[in-house]
């Protein structure tokens, strides 16, 4: 006989309990807030390197990461970005780029430019110096006009032919006694006279023909004095407020080169500024100087960081296209549409800019064409405004295409670690890219230091969201629940945005208590009212089993026949469940045939374990022997597909049962993998499955004798319930913690599992002498089988 208690897992190792009295303090409202993160110093080591390396690619991929975040720079201010009217090409918005704060300035000081343009124009050409100058150049240009028209006149009349202009045209009329010919007269004259008076006329139109040149060759150069003459009284009134903001933006070639494009165009333009100011027209087209002369003073503040202490932290949550690299606004006119560099709007790229542009990676990847589209950004550092539907393939209506804006910031991507490794894998400008990964883990050491910020942590917490303050006591039981969630006693988790939800929920539970400060017991009934909204399914399924309608033994013995433990996980929620495992030997060559794996309902891991199996069989008593067998394996009541390799171990103490003939205890279930040495694996959701059987076991009724076998490597991953460690603790549920299949059929059958001896036998009457006998007996019945000249010989 076997004693099972050397295997029973102590009751202070079933769970991990945090004594108040481990902190200095009474109450979160004496500490000071938390303000950095706990325990991840690899990760905040790789993003203090991304951060100060400067080098193309050198942009961070935060892995990990589901809490809250911090990121902050100081120092440097980045510049302001404007963009201005191109007045040599009206389809390309040319950029201006300013010292932080003085893009506001300079839109507010070419708008009083405007204004004294103007005023200075108005007086500079209504003086009456001008208008005494302007007056004579006209008369002279008249003059000049009367006399050619007077000359051509008399030689017209000499020519015998009058000289009529209208506004269709010039008009020669013959001549007779000084007086214009009828056309009748014309008429009636002879052919000869005729043709000589049209000769004469052919003659005369080529001199008017030269004199209408002239003309026009004088009243452009009129003109041209006139204009002159406008310059030059313009340009004593213009020069000093030009000159005075070319002096200040001396030091800013894109801002100089803006003002002087607009001191010529206003002296090229005066007479746009010295008519009534009236309403702009509604254009068919896109808005010109040319219609509205004010378009050009205009200054688009395109990125304006008058208000920054330090280069920017841009957070987009939404990066789609327009978010994420700007667009072009349109405005809708008599049916069209029209743009202008007013109506050009930034993205994070732009307001990022000098800084640090944070987005994640789903959801760059889930928006049409912004994944291309944001790396060629990084490759060629230039931010351009585009339309998206050009991108994709479709028309767009014809728009601006704006300067360029070079972007220097440094790129944070949050994302999870199989998103990482699918772009590293199969994208391949991903690694020229993201060249630092910063790798958050979810769950930090369980040390005295961290224990200490869990608390400033609440602290924070309760300070920026109005939540009552938490006791000592209250700490304690969310530093147990953060233990709770990795599944491990010397860890905590890092996930605090599942703690914020506790401590929001206990907050509650305390008021509605009408308790001042939160204590264990409100944090205690968050996490138990957390579980009672999520359990509606373990209950059904409990009350299933209880019924009998889905079959599990809690009590009594059963040969080939063992309680096994999977986890149901419904996302936010999981919880163990039970199920019966059957096996049945026989004699055959089959080996063990997995009925999951033959009806399809089998995943790839579970099969894995299952062939395990029968290399452990061959392995423990196939030395000497052939292994003659067939075992059929089936998860009773099993309408899903399984997976895992967590019942490995269940299924083969259901075969070893089975050839031994030794009943197993059905008030005791089973988890952990087995590998082809006998040696029991640590397996994952071990506090759900205990959990999930003590609750079936206690609501058919607690015996004493029930419990769960676990992997000894998963003790350090206990953190059970309360009630279940009471139960444990007055004797009425038991945990064994087993390294081996020998030490759990021990537990199982009560008999010794026996240890082989030098000639490879086993003790009389242990598991394993049953076994070996049995195999042997099959081994030498099918030999005898065949030779006997049976099926299949």
């Amino acid at each position: 006989m076997s004693d099972a208690d050397k295997y029973r897992v102590p009751v202070e190792q079933l769970r991990w309990q945090c004594d108040p009295a481990v902190f200095r303090f009474q109450c979160t409202d004496e500490l000071v807030p938390l303000e950095d993160f706990i325990g991840q110093d690899r990760a905040m080591s790789s993003l203090e390197f991304g951060l100060a390396v400067h080098r193309p690619g050198y942009n961070i991929f935060v892995t990990g990461l589901t809490g809250t975040g911090k990121a902050s720079a100081e120092g440097y201010l980045p510049d302001d970005w404007c963009y201005v009217h191109d007045l040599a090409d009206s389809d390309s918005p040319q950029t201006v780029r300013l010292p932080a704060g003085k893009g506001k300035v300079l839109r507010d000081q070419v708008q009083e430019l405007l204004d004294t343009i103007k005023t200075e124009i108005g007086r500079a050409l209504g003086s009456e110096e001008y208008q005494r100058q302007r007056q004579a150049l006209v008369e002279e240009g008249q003059a000049a006009h009367r006399e050619l028209l007077q000359s051509l006149e008399a030689d017209a009349r000499a020519a015998g032919f009058l000289i009529q202009i209208s506004p269709t045209g010039v008009n020669l009329i013959p001549l007779v006694e000084d007086r214009p010919m009828e056309p009748q007269e014309f008429a009636a004259l002879p052919e000869a006279e005729r043709q000589s008076i049209e000769e004469r006329q052919t003659d005369v139109m080529r001199r008017v023909g030269e004199t209408m040149k002239r003309l026009g060759a004088v009243q452009k150069e009129a003109m041209q004095r006139i204009q002159a003459l406008e310059r030059r009284a313009a340009e004593v009134g213009l020069d000093r407020p030009f000159q005075e903001l070319l002096a200040q933006y001396r030091d800013f070639p894109d801002a100089s080169c803006y003002l002087e494009s607009l001191r010529d165009f206003t002296l090229g333009n005066l007479g746009l500024f010295r008519e009534k100011e009236e309403a702009a027209p509604a254009a068919l087209y896109r808005p010109s100087p040319e219609k509205d002369p004010t378009l050009a003073f205009q200054v688009n503040v395109f990125v304006d960081n008058s208000g920054a202490e330090g280069p920017p932290v841009i957070i987009e949550s939404n990066p789609t296209w327009g978010n994420l690299f700007g667009k072009v606004e349109r405005r809708a006119i008599m049916g069209t549409y029209v743009s202008d560099h007013t109506m050009l709007k930034p993205g994070a790229v732009h307001l990022a800019n000098g800084g640090y542009l944070i987005l994640n990676i789903r959801d760059l990847l889930l928006n049409p064409g912004v994944w291309e589209a944001f790396k060629r950004m990084i490759k060629t550092k230039e931010a351009r405004l585009e339309e998206p539907l050009e991108q994709l393939g479709f028309l767009a209506p014809h728009g601006l295409r704006p300067q360029t804006i070079p972007v220097e910031e440094k790129v944070i991507v949050t994302g999870d670690d199989i998103l990482y490794r699918l772009l590293a894998q199969y994208d391949e400008d991903f690694w020229e890219l993201f060249k630092v990964k910063a790798d958050f883990d979810f769950q930090i050491e369980r040390t005295q230091e961290n224990l200490e910020a869990y608390a400033a942590f609440i602290c924070s917490r309760c300070q920026n969201e109005g939540l009552l303050h938490f006791n000592d006591g209250g700490v304690a039981k969310v530093s147990e629940y953060g233990a709770r969630l990795v599944a491990d006693q010397h860890k905590l988790s890092s996930r605090f945005g599942q703690l914020r939800d506790l401590l929001v929920e206990a907050d509650y539970w305390t008021r509605q208590d009408g308790a001042p400060v939160v204590g264990s017991e409100h944090v205690q009934k968050a996490i138990e009212q957390k579980l009672y909204r999520s359990k509606l399914v373990e209950e059904r399924i409990r009350e299933l089993i209880a019924q009998g309608t889905l079959m599990v033994d809690v009590d009594g013995e059963v040969v080939g026949q063992v309680n096994g433990l999977a986890v149901y996980d419904l996302g936010d929620f999981s919880f163990g469940k039970p199920s019966r495992i059957t096996a049945k030997t026989f004699m055959g060559r089959r080996g063990v045939i997995n009925i999951e794996r033959e009806s399809q309902l089998s995943g790839r891991i579970h099969d894995k374990g299952v062939l395990i199996l029968s290399g452990y069989l061959g392995y423990k008593y196939a030395q000497n022997k052939p292994l003659s067998l067939s075992a059929s394996l089936c998860f009773e009541q099993s309408y899903e597909g399984v997976e895992g390799d967590s019942a490995s171990s269940t299924e083969l103490y259901a075969i070893l049962s089975s050839l031994s003939g030794l009943a197993v205890q059905q008030g005791i279930a089973i988890t952990g993998s087995v590998n082809q040495k006998g040696e029991v694996q640590p397996i994952g959701g071990v506090n759900q499955k205990i959990e999930g059987f003590f609750d079936i076991c206690k609501a058919k009724g607690l015996t004493g004798h029930q419990g769960v076998i676990i992997p000894r490597q998963n003790v350090r991953n206990l953190m059970l319930r309360e009630d279940v460690v009471d139960a444990v603790r007055q004797g009425q549920f038991q945990i064994y913690a087993v390294g081996t299949v020998d030490e759990g059929i021990e537990i199982l059958t009560g008999v010794a599992a026996g240890e082989r001896a030098a000639d490879g036998s086993y003790p009389e009457g242990s598991v394993n002498y049953l076994i070996d006998q049995r195999l042997g007996e099959l081994a030498e019945g099918l030999k005898g089988f065949y030779r006997e000249g049976g099926p299949g010989e």
